[in-house]
């Protein structure tokens, strides 16, 4: 008989139990938020628009688009919006308005109202991070920009020649590609600098100083707040045609003491794992180096063309951020005295010579504050300009309006520095920077690079 009211006694408890975990479960689910979505960011770039919906908790959804008029839906399920505020959407977006109702009682739908039905619809969901928490991802991608196939003209007569020599001679391309972007706020300094935003500064006013000088054009790889993929970056830097690429960005480090630029070029680690990636799609017409396809090179003669390419590009690449870091030094400390190697991918151009600028730490309090200074900035472009400046007065690539300009003088014996400065117009300061000369000191024989841009 003990034996029976003891587990009688046991059941009880076990029910008991039973009844406060269904209690407290229905208590949470009366109670308990549904998942909300918290807001909706619309970012316009020139060939694609980006819409995030970022949520409190994982969500189910679907995306399809519609007719007469044109529209794009995207169901969530469970979900409710949190503000009946809706993003306000600029009148050069693709995406002409919107608009949300409730379905089904439980599933929020979003309606986009389009200018037209996009070419190609992605759309995913992302795991939260540092940054964000969950969120469904919608993109709308317009049509490709192709270049244009290049017509050789049919040749010309000795004057018809000489008449356009000087129509002939292009400008030297320089893409300037600000790090980062739209969904993607690269680092963030303690006062809440962002830096995608800090280098698009620095970037359109490094365009401004290239745009200014003739025989030269910039090439904005980003020229607003949305986000471009690494290989995109380069594919715009090889569409243009670019003579070099200058990726620029902020540092950032646990350590706010943490200080200075640094320049980057391409690793051989990295130059040979990119030569491995094009050696497996050569088959790819549209990869070529310096203007040769791989498409119909075996793969031995097409490993010795890549090699040679990167090999190539990273020495240029190598002398230009010389001459970057040292005009660099003249605005502020620097992290490294020395050009540093990293497999950067948009260093990975095989036929653009390129190169990637830290400009500061932004995790450090009083390097944030520069880089948020518009004076600094431009100072830091400035610097920036000097060292491309220098590095294609002494190699001007063919063809250019530059390279037709170019005086060298090969000194004769018993003259000197302030003689020839004299003679071609030019200051002394200028004519021994121009050429690294320590002193006014010259050699007969000796080769003196003349400047001649402003």
């Amino acid at each position: 008989m003990p034996n029976v009211a003891f587990r009688r006694r046991q059941k009880i408890r076990v029910a008991k139990t039973l009844l406060v975990l269904v209690g407290l479960l229905f208590f949470q689910s009366a109670f308990a938020k549904p998942n909300q979505v918290s807001d909706i960011r619309v970012w316009m770039a020139p060939d694609h628009t980006r819409i995030v919906f970022d949520l409190q908790g994982p969500a189910e959804y679907r995306v399809f688009s519609l007719e007469q008029p044109n529209r794009l839906v995207v169901d969530l399920e469970n979900v409710v919006l949190k503000s009946t505020r809706l993003p306000v959407i600029k009148e050069s977006s693709s995406v002409k308005g919107m608009r949300y109702a409730i379905r089904n009682k439980n599933d929020l739908r979003i309606v986009l109202d389009l200018d037209a039905i996009p070419k190609k619809i992605k759309h995913f969901k992302l795991e939260p991070n540092r940054e964000y928490g969950h969120r469904v991802l919608v993109e709308l991608l317009g049509e490709e920009e192709t270049i244009q196939e290049i017509v050789v003209p049919p040749p010309k007569t000795n004057g018809q020649a000489a008449a356009q020599q000087e129509q002939q001679q292009r400008d030297i391309v320089v893409a300037i590609d600000a790090g980062h972007g739209g969904e993607d706020p690269g680092a963030r300094g303690k006062k809440g600098t962002k830096e995608k935003e800090v280098v698009l500064s620095i970037a359109k006013k490094l365009a401004d100083r290239v745009n200014k000088q003739e025989g030269m054009k910039a090439v904005l790889v980003r020229g607003g707040d949305y986000y471009i993929s690494l290989r995109k970056r380069i594919a715009i830097a090889r569409k243009h045609k670019a003579d070099l690429f200058v990726s620029i960005h902020a540092d950032a480090y646990n350590n706010p003491r943490v200080k200075g630029s640094s320049v980057y070029i391409l690793s051989s680690r990295g130059a040979s794992g990119e030569a491995a990636r094009w050696l497996a799609a050569k088959e790819n017409a549209a990869d070529l180096i310096g203007g040769v396809s791989l498409d119909d090179k075996d793969d031995v003669l097409a490993s010795v063309l890549l090699d040679l390419s990167l090999s190539g590009t990273i020495d240029v690449s190598n002398q230009i951020a010389g001459k970057l870091l040292t005009e660099i030094k003249k605005v502020g400390p620097v992290h490294s005295h020395k050009v540093q190697q990293a497999g950067f991918v948009v260093l990975k151009s095989p036929d653009i010579p390129s190169v990637l600028v830290e400009t500061a730490f932004i995790s450090n309090p009083s390097e944030e504050r520069r880089l948020r200074d518009p004076g600094y900035q431009a100072r830091l472009a400035s610097a920036l300009f000097s060292g491309i400046k220098r590095y294609f007065e002494h190699n001007p690539p063919p063809g250019t309006l530059l390279a037709s300009t170019v005086t060298t003088h090969t000194v004769k014996q018993g003259e000197t520095l302030s003689d020839l400065a004299r003679r071609y117009r030019v200051s002394l300061e200028k004519l021994s920077a121009s050429n690294q000369l320590k002193g006014n000191m010259i050699n007969a024989g000796q080769v003196l690079f003349i400047p001649t841009l402003q």
